[in-house]
């Protein structure tokens, strides 16, 4: 039974991202043609991402929440942090994950961003611009102002969060074990994209490494319809993307794990383990271990 829905969501699959390969290329005959799509492509386009089956919570025997670290230094994160520029020359679908986000956001397309992990303290795209955006004065500005003269808006310098200033990216999410199907299962709950605070953007490299912090959280059910929309370049075959939606539910990305609800107040790795980057890695594996053990110890008993 497993093997036969297996093989019908691959099915889905591969349909969907024939249909979405970059359109019309080869039959355009000027360059303004090219991603014109027909109706049957517009069709599929439209597809809404694959809902979550419901969960009982009678059906749920253990589950453990975690939150987790993308790096985007890594070689298999790369397709969630290019493009850093979104000029539009590589392609006008082709965005970095968080432009994607900041474009949902803009648009009222995702509402849910909060300031916490905990989602317990709603954001507006105002309070949005307070941590992605300085307005500092230039020196020649303050010499104006310590002068008496009129300040204006050539006078200051403006520092932004852009995508190139996203180095990771922050995932919490819930392991579960679904007695009910015998298999464990992962459903991801929040992300949140890590950069440096935008009022060390102007003090240099080691400055900004040293002051990394999460922009704001989003929950990640709400964005999955902005996520569903985007594609992500595939570098084994560009003809055929995935959407950022399947890439993340999927789990296509190398992560860390930096924390699990605990008894101590959800403490962080680093804050048992201190200055011990070896140690905390080990940590991380344990953890993993213990999630992975789970469903096989369920049938060795």
């Amino acid at each position: 039974m497993k093997n036969l829905m297996f093989f019908a969501l691959l099915l889905v699959f591969l349909f969907f991202n024939t249909l979405s390969a970059q359109s019309n290329l080869l039959n355009a005959k000027v360059p303004q043609e090219v991603g014109q799509m027909n109706e049957q492509q517009i069709e599929a386009e439209n597809v809404t991402p694959v809902e979550y089956g419901y969960v009982d919570d009678r059906d749920i025997l253990w589950s453990k929440t975690i939150w987790e670290i993308v790096d985007l230094d890594e070689r298999i994160n790369f397709p969630y942090y290019y493009p850093t520029i979104n000029n539009g020359y590589l392609s006008s679908n082709r965005k970095s994950l968080f432009r994607v986000l900041m474009d949902g956001i803009i648009e009222g397309n995702i509402t849910e961003v909060y300031s916490t992990d905990y989602f317990n303290d709603k954001l507006t795209y105002e309070d949005l611009q307070e941590v992605l955006e300085l307005r500092r004065l230039s020196p020649e500005g303050i010499s104006k102002q310590n002068a008496g003269e009129n300040v204006t808006e050539d006078d200051y310098d403006i520092y932004k969060i852009e995508s190139d200033k996203v180095i990771q990216y922050r995932i919490k999410g819930t392991w579960y074990f679904n007695k009910r199907l015998g298999e464990l299962r992962y459903r991801m709950l929040g992300i949140a994209p890590v950069a440096p605070d935008v009022s060390t953007l102007s003090e240099g490299p080691e400055a900004m490494a040293n002051a990394l912090v999460p922009l704001f959280w989003i929950w990640f059910p709400d964005a999955r319809e902005e996520l569903n929309k985007n594609k992500v370049f595939n570098s084994r075959n560009s003809s055929q993307p995935i959407t950022y939606d399947m890439m993340l539910n999927s789990r296509r990305f190398n992560s860390t794990i930096y924390k699990e609800e605990n008894v101590y107040e959800d403490r962080e790795v680093k804050e048992y383990i201190y200055e011990d980057a070896l140690r905390q890695l080990l940590e991380s594996d344990r953890i993993k271990s213990v999630i992975r053990d789970f469903e096989q110890d369920q049938w060795n008993n």
